[in-house]
């Protein structure tokens, strides 16, 4: 009798012990953080029914102080403010969570950083970038294309549809991705986008902190950005701070009724990205513009709201500390309210001074891109910590340019113009330069198919000032033709899915075209890569003469010309124009011949075709 009192003592001790001790399901974001960091606050969102009317106490942790708990409009959500000094080792916070019924445990990771993570580099105009739409890449993991609890399925014959391509698949061909000489990826966004349809493309995003399963995973994300780094490539994360997927959760029980902008309710931006720096605009139609949704799907976020600030500045920063990104691109840039991403940037640049940020703002007027670059003094005294925007002026301008007849205002001037606006940046080895992109037909497409020029349009992006972007496949000419569907745009990668036949890596079944293509492209980059003058040089450049645009990338150890020559005859120009740059110059070699050039006096072109010239000093 006594044994079997002593039994039941001990069920109700570990009872009540459980009662106490008990870790509830909490949804804990962001799930840990790091010792170590500049900036000393954390902010932890607990969610979690009726958690706002619990009472939230820190045992004792040395270096970590409780500030407070914020609540929103929502009984599920508290906010955990930190104060974690500069002293703080890694280890387990502990907090209680008390309400009337229950007392549960929250134990909260603080991890130690990685060596010199605060001092890591950003991409810089000494890489070249690679954009992937992970869909579309490769198939590495057929068993993840459906996954349970995920609405969308594989459509892999259907344009607008999952096709099924992940990490793994872009994980298979690291190899050759570096083989093609590129240093940093691009990829279009990899997290949850739990849609009913159109989900491939990734912009819809459902949770912040988690990558879709039928991309892979958290920790897969990590194995990619090591494997990638392993072969000296860095990996950029491209991030949406405007809006997220209106199957968000945070949509139907918003934390606070001011989440979302337009009180939840649909209505669509007008697009005037214009009205940000228009010294006229209205108020109404700022507001338009920066709270309005993009579609129906895609709830507009609120960021002068303080709480989701930090939410998205910490989203931002944990993945930076997670992943070992070595930068990130911001979608839809100029759409989220401007004194949020000033603080934003400012966050993300006082923690890594020198990382690299990119945003989108998809205006081909430099007076409008070169607003948001860090170090423009702007006539409404706006402060911004961006330090690379992407050149949508030069990227029209080079299309025009090759498809038109050659006159006093049209064809290589209007290359000429574009360049020339540079005083208005303050910045321009920091300008994001491409071809192409995710949102956009083809250059291949573009220019009616017509190798040569692609040709020109890839010396002049990888020879040119800026930070070169090239869009996947762009190397082996992939079309567009006949159709401006986005779902079109973004073609399977050759040979990256079961079926195919061809492969733009082994080189099965690609065209002569395709091949040639390939092969400049690698070259090209090469060269970039080791001649110091293309990728940081000074630029010196030449009014358009005669179908020819040219150009001296000078470096204090070597120069190198650029001719580029859109006429359907070759040309041949005298250098006395250039004597500038060719002073003390007797001889040079053709970096794309392989050949000497052994008198200068004057210059031949062959017809649609470019002279890339290393000069050679007395």
């Amino acid at each position: 009798m006594k044994a079997s009192l002593t039994i039941l003592y001990l069920l109700f001790a570990t009872c009540c012990l459980m009662r106490h001790e008990a870790i509830n399901a909490y949804q804990v974001e962001p799930q840990n953080w790091w010792v170590g960091m500049q900036h000393p606050a954390l902010q932890i969102m607990v969610r979690q029914v009726s958690v706002a009317n619990a009472k939230v106490s820190l045992r004792s942790y040395e270096g970590v102080k409780l500030v407070g708990v914020e609540r929103g409009d929502s009984d599920n959500y508290a906010f955990i403010n930190l104060h974690i000094d500069e002293h703080a080792q890694a280890g387990e916070l502990i907090f209680d969570i008390i309400s009337q019924h229950t007392s549960d445990v929250l134990r909260y990771p603080l991890h130690s950083r990685q060596p010199q993570s605060a001092a890591r580099q950003g991409f810089s105009s000494k890489d070249i970038i690679y954009l992937i739409n992970p869909d579309r890449f490769a198939n590495g993991n057929p068993d993840n294309d459906s996954v349970a609890g995920m609405l969308e399925g594989p459509q892999p014959d259907f344009k607008g549809g999952r096709h099924g391509g992940d990490l793994q698949g872009i994980i298979d061909r690291l190899d050759y991705i570096k083989d093609m000489g590129f240093t940093q990826l691009w990829l279009t966004p990899v997290r949850e986008n739990n849609m009913s349809e159109y989900s491939y493309h990734g912009y819809a995003l459902t949770d912040f902190y988690k990558i879709d399963p039928r991309m892979g995973s958290n920790e897969q994300y990590r194995i990619l950005t090591q494997a990638a780094a392993s072969r000296g490539i860095g990996v950029i994360m491209d991030m949406v701070l405007n809006h997220s997927g209106l199957n968000h959760w945070w949509v139907k029980d918003k934390p606070t009724a001011d989440w979302l902008n337009f009180a939840g309710e649909f209505s669509g931006t007008s697009h005037a990205r214009q009205t940000i720096q228009d010294p006229h605009a209205s108020e109404f139609d700022k507001k338009q513009f920066n709270d309005g949704w993009f579609v129906p799907t895609m709830p507009d976020l609120n960021q002068r709201q303080p709480l989701l600030a930090t939410y998205l500045i910490q989203n931002a920063i944990w993945w930076v500390e997670y992943a070992n990104l070595s930068g990130i691109r911001v979608d839809t840039y100029s759409y989220s309210d401007k004194s949020f991403l000033a603080k934003w940037t400012e966050r993300l640049m006082n923690e890594y001074p020198n990382f690299n940020i990119v945003g989108e703002e998809w205006s081909t007027n430099p007076a409008i891109a070169s607003y948001w670059q860090r170090g423009k003094v702007n006539q409404d005294g706006y402060t911004s910590e961006l330090v690379s925007v992407m050149d949508f002026s030069l990227q029209a301008s080079l299309v025009k340019a090759l498809n038109e007849e050659e006159s006093w205002n049209t064809g290589w001037i209007r290359v000429y113009q574009s360049i020339a606006n540079d005083f208005l940046y303050p910045d321009t080895d920091n300008l994001l330069t491409f071809l192409d992109n995710h949102d956009m037909s083809r250059i291949f497409t573009e220019l009616g198919k017509d190798l040569d020029k692609t040709k020109l349009a890839m010396t002049l992006l990888l020879t040119t000032r800026g930070i070169p972007q090239v869009y996947y496949g762009t190397e082996v000419l992939l079309d567009n033709t006949g159709s401006n569907d986005h779902g079109d745009i973004r073609i399977d990668f050759p040979g990256g899915f079961q079926g195919h036949k061809h492969d733009a890596v082994s080189g099965k079944g690609l065209s002569k075209a395709q091949k040639t293509m390939q092969s400049y492209v690698r070259h090209l980059v090469q060269l970039r890569k080791k001649y110091t003058a293309l990728s940081d040089g000074e630029l010196i450049h030449f009014s358009p003469y005669d179908g020819v645009y040219s150009y001296v990338r000078r470096a204090k150890s070597h120069s190198i010309m650029v001719l580029l020559n859109k006429s359907q005859t070759p040309v041949t120009v005298s250098t006395a124009r250039y004597q500038e740059v060719l002073q003390g110059v007797k001889t040079a070699r053709d970096l794309l011949k392989l050949s000497e050039v052994d008198a200068l006096d004057s210059i031949e072109i062959p017809k649609m075709s470019a002279r890339v010239l290393l000069l050679k000093h007395d």
